[in-house]
């Protein structure tokens, strides 16, 4: 398994003297993997904080007791429900801590590290996704194309975890009264699977492509750039996982549209 990640500090953070708010973190079990980004609220002080916290509970809390790969999918939904709720309610404890308090933080307290998150453990052929807030995620398959014997394999991506769409209600964080009731968790089974790529929120400019590049109505929502996606993959497995390229990519012009802090992680099978 490769896995390689970088966070870029955004443009407008950096033009108003306000530091990076987002964190990653990956822990590789050699047949698997656990990847957690984490945005942290905007506005405000120690988000950044609660972007680590939530970062490392998310890894602990998935690390432990993972499914076989030979496992049903009663098994996998069942654990990834619970480890769900126990990666919130580890954030919130360790919020509570982070506070000095010995009675459960209200939330305008817990609201100061703030942060949103999205999760994911990768274990062939099996997927499991947590998020909470607007991070999101992307698969990676490998298709056969062509007849035997000249047969290749074409990597696609899918975009499974999208981000809310425009408009949407207000941003949910893993600080918000009854974040455990509103995480989204669900698992994939993919045969063909290549790779999980996480990100948060403000790279969307740079990763997803309106429909109509595609000549789709905008109703069918945004899509993965096969561009950004398949071009990471073919160069991080060309270099052994070396990060630098996705930071090059993350810090080039085009990517600060957002001006948000870019936070791009993945893990990725060897073969190509």
């Amino acid at each position: 398994m490769i896995v390689a990640g970088a966070v870029v500090q955004g443009t407008a953070h950096l033009a108003r003297g306000q530091g990076c708010q987002d964190a990653f973190r990956a822990v590789d079990l050699g047949t698997s993997a656990v990847l957690a980004v984490a945005d942290g609220a905007g506005g405000q002080k120690r988000s950044a904080l609660g972007a680590h916290i939530a970062v490392d509970a998310a890894c602990r809390a998935l690390a432990e007791d993972i499914p076989d790969a030979g496992d049903g999918p009663e098994a996998w939904m069942e654990w990834t429900a619970q480890a769900g709720a126990r990666v919130v309610r580890d954030y919130q404890r360790a919020v509570e801590g982070m506070l000095s308090t010995d009675e459960p933080c209200v939330p305008e307290e817990a609201r100061a590290l703030a942060a949103t998150l999205a999760a994911a453990v990768v274990r062939p052929p099996w997927v499991a996704f947590l998020a909470v807030g607007d991070c999101f995620g992307t698969l990676l398959t490998h298709e056969p194309v062509g007849s035997a014997p000249a047969r290749e394999a074409r990597e696609r991506c899918h975009l499974v975890l999208p981000p809310p769409p425009p408009g949407a209600a207000e941003t949910v964080f893993l600080s918000s009264p009854g974040a455990a009731l509103r995480i989204r968790s669900f698992v994939v089974w993919e045969p063909q699977l290549s790779g999980v790529v996480l990100a948060t929120d403000g790279c969307a400019p740079l990763t997803l492509d309106h429909p109509s590049v595609r000549q789709l109505p905008s109703e069918a929502g945004p899509l993965p750039s096969e561009r950004f996606f398949c071009g990471l993959a073919a160069t991080l497995r060309a270099n052994g996982g070396d990060a630098a390229p996705l930071h090059a990519l993350l810090s080039r012009p085009e990517a600060a549209r957002s001006g948000d802090d870019l936070t791009v992680l993945c893990a990725l099978t060897d073969g190509g």
